[in-house]
């Protein structure tokens, strides 16, 4: 399944998400306009909508994105059930958007990789392996990708596949703080240290090549009326 439909939520990043990208379009905006330091944009979100709250995945974030051209490149670099992404946009200029919101510490975590067949293990560590390449960095043999920090690296993946197939393509990771309804971080300096901690475990530097179109932005719970 590509597409999964979310309930209207009532707490933690999945209503926070809805949110924001449903009431406050034009303040995300800004704060990526403002990021990206470059001419002012448009972007149009197209996950998750209003009536409509749906997370996209493998051929059809592809869809969302106007990029139904690069579904076979998917394919072959991915297996199914890859990334659910809690967010999707594209700018007036060509640029896309992909959003992983967080509202707690623990949500930093994820399950590990839980690929079976021969086939898309082989995909999947092979991505990775290229990312890796792409990224510049050499990582120790025994720090896992795959582990407890797996949802942050395959997203890392699905950048590198866009950028690689020429997409202006950008990793937005949205922290909330001070999101009392699953007792969030009440500061940014709450995240800051849980983040490093993550990198550090995954053995990534602060500045690699793909730093540049990876934002973090913090959006305090109040400024979307909480």
């Amino acid at each position: 399944m590509t597409t999964i439909i979310q309930p209207k939520s009532n707490k933690g990043s999945l209503r926070d998400i809805q949110v924001l990208i449903n009431d406050y379009p034009l303040f995300l905006e800004s704060k990526i306009n403002k990021f990206l330091k470059t001419k002012p944009m448009n972007i149009k979100f197209v996950s998750p909508l209003k009536n409509d709250y749906v997370e996209y995945r493998d051929n059809d974030f592809l869809k969302a994105l106007n990029l139904p051209n690069l579904t076979e490149k998917l394919s072959l670099f991915w297996p199914k059930n890859g990334p659910q992404w809690d967010g999707l946009g594209l700018s007036d200029n060509g640029k896309r958007f992909l959003f992983e919101a967080k509202a707690n510490l623990p949500e930093l975590k994820s399950p590990p990789c839980k690929a079976t067949s021969k086939d898309s293990i082989l995909k999947i560590d092979q991505a990775i392996i290229e990312t890796k390449k792409a990224m510049s960095i050499d990582i120790p043999i025994d720090v896992n990708w795959k582990g407890q920090y797996y949802q942050y690296t395959n997203r890392l993946a699905h950048l590198h596949f866009l950028r690689k197939n020429k997409i202006d393509a950008y990793l937005i990771f949205i922290y909330f703080v001070g999101d009392k309804s699953v007792n969030g971080p009440n500061t940014r300096n709450e995240w800051f240290k849980a983040i490093k901690c993550a990198k550090n475990s995954l053995s990534i530097p602060v500045e690699h090549n793909l730093s540049r179109y990876i934002l973090d932005i913090f959006i305090d719970v109040k400024d979307i009326g909480f």
